[in-house]
């Protein structure tokens, strides 16, 4: 009886050796289907004005606190919000406060940030300026930017998803939405 027990393990032993390739499957994740890019116009009652994906929709936020021409972009179909935030400048002091926050609201995603780039934003034709921030890896925001006159308007974005975030599964959305939100502030004016 003993030897069949050896006979069977040296058999198994040997069995277990053959060469054999394997990798472990990778981790799947939902096939996504973008939207044909497609924009309108936004030229509500705030003073600005700026192009939009037609597969987003604009309303107004209605967090406590908020103010008149604080509004949400929604992506349903992404689970995110653009989140836009105007402000009238009224004074230096202010001017300096409002892009101070953008600069510290960006950077509190640094402990989870593997990175943040600022770029500038400089269209001197139509009086806007400002800064976009792309912060990489698990952090809540992805993309934040400020756009300003410099003298009377502030206007702050902040990309957030209503999901955990895991870059590796968000990033082509990230992606897709990302040039959205160029061809915003590149479309961007202030109304007169």
């Amino acid at each position: 009886m003993r030897g069949i027990y050896l006979i069977c393990g040296l058999i198994t032993l040997f069995a277990s050796c053959r060469n054999h390739d394997y990798s472990p499957k990778p981790r799947g994740y939902f096939r996504i289907t973008f939207p044909t890019k497609a924009y309108q116009e936004y030229t509500g009652g705030c003073p600005f004005v700026f192009e939009y994906p037609k597969y987003a929709i604009i309303e107004p936020d209605q967090m406590r606190g908020s103010k008149p021409c604080w509004l949400n972009v929604r992506f349903p179909q992404f689970n995110g919000t653009l989140h836009l935030s105007y402000e009238r400048i009224t004074s230096k002091k202010m001017f300096n406060t409002l892009i101070e926050d953008a600069h510290t609201f960006a950077f509190k995603h640094t402990v989870k940030a593997s990175s943040i780039d600022e770029g500038a934003i400089s269209y001197p034709d139509r009086k806007l300026y400002g800064i976009y921030y792309t912060i990489d890896g698990n952090a809540a925001s992805s993309a934040q930017f400020f756009l300003t006159d410099s003298t009377h308007h502030y206007l702050r974005g902040a990309l957030y998803f209503g999901t955990e975030p895991r870059l590796d599964s968000i990033q082509p959305v990230l992606n897709f939405i990302k040039k959205d939100m160029d061809v915003m502030i590149k479309s961007f004016r202030w109304k007169k």
